[in-house]
């Protein structure tokens, strides 16, 4: 009995181990929200880039407006988990405290929704790719799949969408206010952001700076 129970769960975990791996080296090829838009006849906006080819302000301004210990943390921030929690207890709306890694997880290996299973699940794969890939990848998968708007996703799409540019070419107050359309990506506009909006993303901006200035990126090697 206990063999018939312990091998499919060595089954699955050494299929989630070869998974992540390959997702270590190979573009993310799409994910739960991108096909959910695709199979919605929604026009689905994405084009793979590499780290190198995104301005560093937009790595940074994440760190800055999503993810403050970034380089520090092991795929988990503590503080922001008990401030989420806490909030919740007292019935106010506050964003959760997910990570970056967190919400890499999540978006390349699972799919939206907030259950036990699924957040057991984003754990998991959370501490795999905090061990088995490095902080730049983990942000290169981060830009990659981020949904900026509707059917908009990756860094380069969501460029060329708000600013009919290259990713590479993005500007410290462009790479601002794209991070904070993040949080609501169906409802903000960083091409023209109003009232929150634009002064989240006033305020990104000069986070951002701090992070350049304090070495808070220097996981990214940028």
């Amino acid at each position: 009995m206990v063999r018939f129970i312990i091998r499919p769960l060595l089954y699955v975990l050494a299929f989630t181990l070869i998974w992540v791996l390959l997702y270590r080296f190979i573009p993310v090829p799409f994910t739960v929200p991108m096909a959910k838009d695709f199979f919605a006849g929604k026009d689905v906006k994405r084009d793979w880039t590499s780290f190198s080819d995104i301005d560093p302000d937009l790595p940074r301004a994440v760190i800055a407006g999503e993810d403050g210990k970034f380089c520090s943390h092991f795929g988990f921030d503590a503080e922001a988990i008990t401030n989420a929690v806490e909030a919740n207890m007292k019935g106010r709306k506050l964003r959760g405290g997910s990570t970056v890694s967190q919400q890499v997880a999540k978006n390349a290996f699972l799919w939206p929704g907030r259950s036990w299973l699924r957040k057991g699940l984003e754990a998991y794969f959370t501490v795999l790719i905090e061990l088995m890939w490095d902080k730049k990848r983990i942000m290169e998968v981060y830009l990659n799949v981020a949904e900026f708007g509707i059917g908009v996703y990756g860094a380069e799409a969501a460029a060329q969408h708000y600013f009919d540019k290259s990713a590479k070419s993005l500007t410290r107050r462009e790479a601002a206010r794209l991070v904070a359309v993040l949080p609501s990506p169906i409802k903000r506009d960083a091409r023209n952001p109003r009232g929150y909006t634009a002064r989240y993303a006033k305020r990104i901006e000069r986070w951002t700076r701090v992070v350049d200035n304090e070495g808070f990126d220097a996981c990214l090697g940028i």
